[in-house]
C-alpha cells in the first residue's frame, strides 16, 4: 500500500527558489532524513510524460520521448551559464553525487538516464550543450546523460507548460531582457514508460532519497 512521503518524514515548507534573484536560500532538508527501503513503498503516477520535439547534439529534431522512455529518467531544465549557487549548480552537484552512486552498481546505471534541457535555445545551441556536457555526454558512458536544447522558445514552451516548469527572462533596469532567467529548480523522475512519478524541490535534492526512488521504479518494472 502506498503511503505519502509525509508518513515517512515531515513535509518541509520550501520557499520558491528563483535563479538570479535575491530570494532567501532554500530550507535545508532534515539532516536525519529517514529514507524508506527501496521497494517498500510505491510512487504513484503524477502525470503523463511530456511530449514535444528537442534539438540533439547533432542539431537534429528528435521527439522528446526518445529520451524519456526505455529507462528510468531524471529530467531537469537549466541553462549553461547559470551561476546562482542555489540554482543550476546546486542541482548539478546533486546529480553528480547521484551519478557516482549509480555507477558503483553498473546494473543500476544501465537502467537510468539523465536528461538536461536548456531554457535558452538562442545561446545554448547544440554545439554549446555538447561542449557543456563534455565527457559526461559521450555515448560510451555507462550512464547516459543527454544535454539537449530546442530550435526555438516556441518549440520549448509546450514542454515547460506540460510539466508546470515556470521560467521568465530577467529584465535590466531599463526593462530590456537580459540573458539571465528566473526559474524554479525542479527535478523530474520518470519511469520507463515516460510517466512522471516524482518531482523534487530543492529541499529534497537528496541523492540517497532519489537513489532509493530509482531503485523502487526499477524493482517495479521487474
Amino acid at each position: 500500500m502506498w503511503r505519502r512521503r509525509a508518513d515517512f518524514w515531515p513535509l518541509l515548507l520550501v520557499p520558491l527558489l528563483l535563479s538570479g534573484t535575491d530570494a532567501a536560500p532554500p530550507v535545508a532538508a532534515p539532516s536525519q532524513l529517514i529514507v524508506p527501503a527501496a521497494g517498500s513503498y510505491t510512487l504513484p503516477v503524477i502525470q503523463p510524460g511530456p511530449r514535444g520535439v528537442v534539438f540533439d547534439g547533432d542539431a537534429r529534431d528528435v521527439p522528446l520521448e526518445r529520451y524519456t522512455t526505455g529507462r528510468v529518467t531524471l529530467l531537469n531544465f537549466m541553462y549553461t551559464y547559470c551561476s546562482d549557487p542555489v540554482g543550476c549548480p546546486a542541482l548539478f552537484s546533486a546529480l553528480h553525487d547521484l551519478r557516482a552512486r549509480l555507477l558503483a552498481t553498473p546494473a543500476l546505471a544501465h537502467g537510468v538516464q539523465f536528461v538536461s534541457i536548456s531554457f535558452d535555445p538562442v545561446n545554448d545551441t547544440p554545439e554549446a550543450m555538447k561542449s557543456y556536457g563534455g565527457a559526461l555526454a559521450l555515448p560510451s558512458q555507462p550512464l547516459r546523460w543527454h544535454f539537449l536544447t530546442s530550435r526555438s522558445v516556441w518549440q520549448l514552451q509546450p514542454i515547460l507548460d506540460e510539466l508546470g516548469q515556470s521560467t521568465s527572462v530577467q529584465l535590466d533596469n531599463q526593462g530590456k531582457p537580459t540573458r539571465l532567467y528566473y526559474h524554479q529548480v525542479k527535478l523530474f523522475l520518470l519511469d520507463r514508460q515516460g510517466r512522471v512519478r516524482e518531482i523534487y524541490s530543492p529541499a529534497f535534492l537528496q541523492p540517497e532519497l532519489i537513489y532509493r526512488d530509482i531503485q523502487t521504479l526499477l524493482l517495479e518494472s521487474q
